[in-house]
């Protein structure tokens, strides 16, 4: 086989932790979550991960005990979701308290790279009737119209702002099943806001978009990213099934990474060209109950072994 030129050769990415989330396990909300926090940051540290999502607020402890509980398991804070209704005015003012006290919680985590501090990870709560046919092909009959997107990215701006007067940057999750679902409504945020991005390789494909593009097109905003595989074939039959994006989850729509459609090679390649440095949390949303941990912890450890056969590592070397 010819040799590659060494200018042809696309660059590592930059210095990167890897991360995983208990969303891979099932975890949704911190009451009766299938698994204990300590047990699951234990599997994660045993696969190799760096760090961890937080899940639901809550759910890995707050002040003391959750800096204990990571320095424990050698495990840093990628951030964790808040979701505000920003197309509420009434709303969003309400759940603003939601996103006080999510911050208070990533701010007294202990950082040892600015990097690496916890992203507050802005989304917007489910739209019923998107939710309801996740995915494309999207009825652009439910988007936000234009007066609605004005108040929209005010208010994002002003969730931002709130982010980083804590000094911490936020980054808004898009989302199946939400007001920012396909890459046309990522650029309009994008365009709207200064808000940075956290790229998810498993909604964008299935929202029609291109994870692979979009790193290229995006990277200047991108401070976060998700990877987890998806299945477009998976969707379309849950869809035609009439089935929601919950069954889409149980369904299997986000497989093991390599087992559905996702470039992971591609993913790591622009991640590379882009410069990119800080989190990669790797996801693989499943059933909130039901599966058999063994498998869980499987998939974890061949979800962050498919990664550095891709040629990206950046987590513990324990096996």
């Amino acid at each position: 086989m010819d040799r590659i030129p060494p200018d042809r050769i696309p660059p590592a990415p930059g210095p990167i932790r890897i991360a995983s989330a208990p969303v891979s396990f099932g975890v949704y909300a911190a009451e009766g979550a299938a698994i204990g926090p300590d047990e699951m940051l234990a599997t994660m540290r045993d696969a190799g991960y760096a760090g961890t999502d937080s899940g639901p607020i809550g759910y890995l402890g707050t002040g003391a005990e959750l800096a204990g509980r990571l320095t424990r398991y050698g495990l840093g804070l990628a951030g964790g979701w808040v979701d505000l209704r920003y197309g509420d005015a009434g709303g969003f003012e309400e759940d603003l308290a939601a996103l006080d006290a999510a911050l208070d919680v990533f701010a007294g985590v202990p950082v040892d790279d600015a990097r690496f501090a916890p992203r507050p990870t802005l989304a917007c709560p489910p739209n019923l009737a998107r939710f309801a046919r996740p995915g494309a092909p999207v009825d652009p009959g439910l988007g936000l119209t234009h007066e609605e997107w004005a108040g929209f990215a005010v208010r994002v701006l002003r969730a931002a702002a709130r982010c980083r007067d804590r000094g911490l940057e936020p980054v808004f999750h898009h989302h199946l099943g939400t007001d920012v679902e396909t890459p046309g409504e990522i650029e309009r945020l994008l365009e709207l806001t200064d808000v940075s991005l956290c790229l998810d390789t498993g909604h964008l494909w299935l929202a029609g978009g291109d994870p692979v593009a979009a790193i290229g097109r995006w990277a200047g905003r991108i401070r976060q990213v998700h990877v987890k595989d998806a299945s477009r074939d998976t969707l379309a039959r849950v869809r035609a099934a009439g089935g929601d994006l919950w069954e889409a989850v149980r369904g299997g729509v986000f497989p093991p990474l390599g087992a559905g459609d996702l470039d992971v090679e591609g993913v790591v390649r622009e991640l590379g060209r882009a410069g990119y440095e800080g989190w990669v949390v790797v996801e693989q949303d499943v059933a909130g109950g039901g599966r058999d941990p063994g498998r869980v912890a499987a998939d974890q450890r061949a979800n962050l072994d498919r990664l550095a056969r891709a040629g990206l590592v950046g987590g513990h070397t324990v096996r």
